[in-house]
């Protein structure tokens, strides 16, 4: 095909000749804490260090990100927050960055349920924290995950989405009527089913088998091949629908880094040869290394998806999920002019990005 396009895309033309290169929306990350070293949970991050994060994802095909913000104390996610906010607004690099993301605080403090977030600032939900969140950022914060397990989430859920916020449900030990509860106030998403769970729970009822069969949740899932295994994501996104499910990378500042130890918040974390990112000293995972392009691979790889069905996950899906405006569509006029050009090869199931285009200005591209 043929594009044409600006910062919107004008005009999309059948090509008769075999193409050399490939065409697809830019990827869109809705979970993304760090990258390239840079943890954004850093309220000290410098603009060029945020700069230089944003500039590595492009050259992995995200053209639209939401840097996501963990539990911590409420000082310190309001200053990331506001850091991130001043990198969005001032930045060439930081049109990217499409709202944010704040994962926590108001989750299980189960251990396995709570993930790698610190216990110690676990808290209920608070709607005047939000509001500090919102007039840290110029109100765009776009998603919240929580736990429903509180008293107060369904009042807080209902508040957050009236505003336009997606209410997810992550990290929780809810039951299966609090589930139905928080998606009754309007919750809409499932922050990266599967995982920050129990490594053991009742076969039935659970709070994944709840979320997995309600059809008014889209879900994402994190898949680098250690999140989760392959069966589970077959059945997971046989259940959740392909129409429902979203590709995340969950990624942490170890992201395209080399082995070695690195920050998540106030947390030490541990980048290990087999690319798993743990909290050092312990046998837990905290974030991922995922880059977009490779996560679009394993769907192909892992779950048995076709390329078109992959690129679906990472693009229009998460447009939808996460309420990213001139997305939701995919290569048509109207929409905004975020593309990629790559190279696939069906064999190997690999991709390489050549050419990155955000509102249609090339912001990476291959050495040749």
């Amino acid at each position: 095909m043929r594009v044409t396009f600006d910062s919107m895309i004008a005009a999309v033309d059948p090509v008769d000749e075999s193409a050399e290169f490939y065409l697809a929306p830019g990827w869109i990350d809705l979970q993304v804490n760090g990258f390239l070293g840079v943890d954004f949970n850093n309220p000290r991050c410098t603009m060029e260090q945020i700069a230089h994060s944003i500039r590595g994802m492009f050259a992995t095909g995200v053209t639209r990100f939401y840097p996501t913000v963990i539990t911590g104390s409420p000082q310190d996610m309001l200053e990331a927050l506001r850091n991130l906010a001043c990198a969005k607004d001032t930045l060439r690099e930081g049109a990217a960055i499409d709202g944010f993301h704040v994962e926590g605080p108001h989750i299980s403090p189960d251990d396995g349920p709570r993930g790698a977030h610190p216990r110690r600032w676990v808290r209920p939900p608070d709607l005047d924290e939000f509001r500090r969140w919102q007039e840290a950022t110029g109100h765009r914060v776009r998603i919240v995950t929580l736990a429903p397990d509180w008293p107060e989430s369904c009042r807080y859920i209902e508040a957050i989405t009236a505003e336009g916020v997606v209410a997810s449900i992550g990290h929780t030990s809810a039951t299966a009527q609090q589930i139905a509860d928080a998606v009754g106030a309007g919750a809409t998403l499932s922050t990266h089913l599967g995982n920050g769970a129990h490594p053991v729970m009742r076969r039935h009822p659970n709070y994944i088998w709840e979320q997995l069969a309600e059809d008014r949740l889209m879900a994402d899932f994190i898949v680098d091949g250690i999140h989760l295994p392959p069966s589970f994501l077959k059945v997971a996104l046989r259940a959740k629908t392909l129409a429902r499910s979203v590709l995340v990378t969950d990624a942490a500042a170890p992201a395209g880094c080399p082995p070695g130890r690195y920050q998540l918040g106030e947390q030490a974390v541990e980048l290990t040869a087999d690319n798993r990112v743990m909290l050092v000293g312990q046998e837990r995972l905290a974030g991922s290394a995922l880059r977009m392009d490779r996560g679009v691979e394993n769907l192909m790889r892992i779950a048995g998806l076709s390329l078109a069905d992959a690129v679906r996950m990472a693009t229009t899906n998460a447009a939808r999920a996460g309420r990213v405006p001139g997305r939701a569509v995919g290569l048509a006029p109207g929409e905004r002019g975020d593309l990629i050009k790559y190279r696939f090869n069906s064999e190997a199931t690999t991709i390489i990005i050549e050419e990155t285009y955000m509102s249609g200005k090339i912001v990476f591209q291959a050495a040749a």
